[in-house]
């Protein structure tokens, strides 16, 4: 989930920089210093939006920089579990798929693809299923659950589970195989009961 957090902080501005507009290059040095950090409780750090100065900087002894204090506003991402996310299949291995949503890219394993018995084909390199004939290619947009969050210091380090097993997730052409799917043993329990009321 996507969204705007606002913080309050110290800005070191370079001697060099002194001479152009503060506010610019506070903006600057905060997006030198903050875009792509991940925070296990805000998120990742997409971008700096906005970057204030409030009052006057500080100078320290011995350093030629000076220091404001800065309100700065992030745009922030941050999976929430059970949240449907948008996004696209990255790569495909024999143990899962990974989907990029947003800056973060997660795994949905193998078992969580679809519901079906499926087979990876290395040389079309795509999952296919065995009943519904379901294919999840590379670079394919899908719709996942997530199911697990592990947000660590770096975006490499953290994971991201999700899945895709229940109705409407997955490709968008995956919904109309579900529904005929659906329909098809909706009529035949329709029959059976039929059948048992004759007896």
């Amino acid at each position: 989930m996507y969204s705007i957090v606002k913080i309050r902080d110290v800005v070191r501005v370079p001697p060099k920089a002194l001479s152009e507009n503060i506010n610019e290059v506070v903006l600057k040095v905060a997006k030198e210093i903050y875009e792509g950090v991940v925070d296990e409780d805000l998120g990742v750090v997409v971008a700096v939006v906005n970057a204030e100065c409030v009052g006057d900087g500080k100078v320290i002894p011995g350093d030629g920089g000076i220091y404001f204090d800065v309100n700065l506003s992030f745009l922030i991402y941050k999976p929430v579990l059970q949240e449907v996310v948008e996004g696209y299949t990255t790569e495909l291995t024999e143990f899962g798929a990974f989907i990029r949503t947003g800056p973060i890219e997660g795994l949905i394993h193998v078992s969580q693809i679809m519901d079906d018995y499926i087979n990876y084909d290395p040389k079309a390199h795509c999952y296919i299923g065995k009943e519904t004939n379901k294919r999840l290619k590379l670079g394919d947009n899908v719709l996942a659950r997530v199911v697990t969050v592990s947000l660590k210091n770096s975006v490499a380090n953290s994971r991201v589970g999700y899945t895709m097993r229940q109705l409407g997730l997955g490709k968008k052409e995956w919904l109309k195989i579900d529904l005929k799917k659906k329909e098809k043993k909706e009529k035949k329990e329709k029959k059976k009961e039929k059948k048992a009321e004759k007896k």
